[in-house]
């Protein structure tokens, strides 16, 4: 052990940091980034907006973002239909940060996280390396669902603090039932209960938002992203909804201006133009229900999706897989489910050329018995 390693915490000795690989290949679709580049007057709108801004950047940008809360504010009115105040929002660099911001508050030593696996994996991390005891729920083994009986005998076995929920689920790309939720907050009442809807706007017609909940449940979070939907990956703006009592005490936990001048902006101005930014996501949505179709046909079964990405199984050995399809200029990614890959809608080509090498490869590569 080096001297290094003998003053790091005990708990994060040998541990390896979260990152998808970034590798310069023909079509990337294993980090479910948009593969549609913000368009050129956004970009316009953006740069102008920073340019008068730049020579305000000897000062500390507005702390409470108070600009950014009005906007997502009408953003997610005119979206879900769902009327919040400024002072119901919070806002990141990335949902992870504000998650960050929940486990600071409401988790920590001597604590207890519940989530229920295979989901985010980003949120064990979290939890685990602020000291926060994580207890891993399970999904069932086949589809991957959770029902409401099974979270609600787990929830009252961990007795947690916070609570993980994805809706729709990262990786399998499953919504989840509103009776799951509204029956967590009851088995779990000393617990801030989470509702990650990073891909919220990528659900199907008649998915309901957990942002309509938030009025009867004080103890209720909802999470978001502009990463995915908006094409803003290389952004950061992440943002969340609870009640007004939840975002002081996120107060309490995050470094001061943590948002920048420049984060603000581009996010502002990027809900200005929420039209023109989300008119890819019926597309994206279309090349996700191809590649559920066509996996089928071919064998490899996909889990039906809610998000912009497809899990898909029937692999006989994923890691095997994911090297051949990286071989033929694909990356898609491997999410440690034996026998599942994930991978991301792209464009129509980008979609092709991933149908077209799983078909030469399923022939080889495909499981000759039945898997979960």
């Amino acid at each position: 052990m080096s001297e290094v390693e003998a003053l790091l915490r005990p708990e994060l000795r040998g541990r390896t940091a979260y990152g998808a690989p970034q590798l310069d290949v023909a079509v990337q679709l294993n980090t479910n980034e948009s593969s549609y580049a913000v368009p050129p007057e956004v970009v316009e709108a953006i740069v102008g907006e920073l340019r008068e801004g730049l020579s305000g950047l000897n000062r500390y940008p507005d702390r409470e973002f108070t600009d950014l809360r009005k906007a997502l504010v009408g953003y997610l009115e005119d979206r879900s239909g769902v009327s919040l105040r400024p002072e119901q929002v919070w806002a990141g660099n990335g949902s992870n940060e504000v998650l960050s911001h929940v486990v600071r508050a409401f988790g920590g030593p001597g604590r207890t996280a519940l989530g229920f696996t295979p989901a985010y994996s980003m949120h064990p991390i979290i939890n685990e390396t602020l000291g926060t005891t994580r207890v891993d729920g399970q999904r069932d083994a086949g589809t991957f669902d959770l029902t409401l009986e099974s979270a609600v005998e787990q929830a009252k076995g961990a007795d947690p603090h916070p609570v993980f929920l994805c809706s729709p689920n990262n990786p399998t790309g499953t919504a989840l039932p509103f009776d799951v939720i509204e029956a967590m907050l009851e088995a779990a009442p000393r617990a801030i209960v989470v509702v990650d809807e990073a891909y919220a706007e990528f659900a199907r017609p008649g998915t309901p938002t957990a942002l309509s909940l938030l009025e009867r449940h004080p103890r209720l979070i909802v999470t978001r992203t502009m990463s995915k939907a908006f094409a803003l990956a290389g952004g950061r703006p992440g943002y969340l909804a609870a009640d007004p009592e939840i975002i002081d005490a996120l107060r309490l936990v995050r470094l001061p201006y943590h948002l920048s001048v420049q984060t603000q902006t581009i996010a502002r101005v990027s809900l200005e133009h929420a039209d023109r930014l989300l008119e890819s996501v019926d597309a994206i949505k279309a090349q996700r229900d191809r590649l559920v179709t066509e996996l089928t046909a071919m064998g490899p079964a996909p889990v039906p999706s809610d998000a912009n990405f497809v899990l898909f199984g029937g692999l006989a050995d994923a890691p095997t897989t994911w090297q051949a399809l990286l071989e033929d200029g694909v990356l898609v990614r491997d999410v440690g489910i034996p026998h599942h890959l994930r991978v991301t809608a792209g464009t129509p080509e980008e979609t092709g050329r991933f149908l077209e090498a799983m078909a030469r490869l399923v022939p080889t590569h495909a499981s000759t018995k039945e898997t979960p």
